[in-house]
């Protein structure tokens, strides 16, 4: 399957990219293999660094506020109880909760390369992404000449500093190497730019495993 192809000055090419489809048009019987991989990804993000104090790390609460009987109140021996005001919390994080989730390789292979086929429409590739000044002028530039619209995210082979620096002021445009591509990113673009050598890497990454070649005796 071919895909529309633009060159550096952003017209489109005579020559299309092909699409491989082991990778761009795999079935997808359901979503439930995307939303895990992409739950995943934010999960694996958190940091998880929210703290609470128990009715122990809490300060003040060393006398009793009242006696313990003759006031008709509720026996209390701390104001630091959980259920006062100012009390400690129970069952409150520590910092040390672990909210990672795990994902077999071949689930998230599987995972991109069935968000890569829900987003084939949105798929268009350029001959390279060069920013050999790093101008965030010329990266948008670039995308009005292609019809980039909305999120845009742009799949390099490889993202050094001039890349990032022209394309982080963009708020809605993102830069991921190939080899880091993921689906929360991908979802997440409304069109997707992908470089000639990226799509090789993509192709070699995801596609299907080539049969080994079978061993023949040797002749005598």
């Amino acid at each position: 399957m071919s895909v529309a192809t633009y060159t550096k000055a952003g017209t489109k090419a005579t020559t299309p990219a092909k699409l491989d489809k082991s990778v761009f048009a795999v079935e997808v019987p359901n979503h439930e293999l995307v939303k895990a991989a992409y739950v995943a990804y934010l999960a694996n993000g958190r940091i998880g660094s929210a703290n609470v104090k128990t009715r122990g790390l809490v300060s003040g609460g060393g006398r009793k506020p009242w006696k313990q009987k003759g006031t008709g109140r509720a026996r209390f021996g701390s104001t630091r109880n959980p259920i006062w005001r100012g009390g400690g919390i129970v069952f409150g994080p520590t910092g040390n909760e672990n909210y990672t989730h795990n994902m077999h390789t071949t689930a998230k292979r599987q995972a991109l390369r069935q968000a890569l086929t829900l987003k084939q429409d949105s798929v268009a590739v350029i001959e390279t992404f060069e920013c050999k000044d790093g101008k965030v002028a010329q990266t948008t530039k670039l995308l009005d000449k292609i019809g980039a619209k909305g999120s845009v995210l742009i799949v390099v082979s490889a993202k050094d500093d001039l890349v990032e620096r022209a394309t982080r002021n963009l708020h809605n445009v993102k830069a991921v190497q190939a080899n880091y591509l993921n689906v929360y990113d991908v979802i997440n673009a409304d069109t997707i730019v992908i470089s000639r050598k990226s799509l090789e890497v993509i192709h070699n990454w995801l596609g299907a495993e080539k049969p080994a070649a079978k061993k023949t005796e040797a002749t005598k």
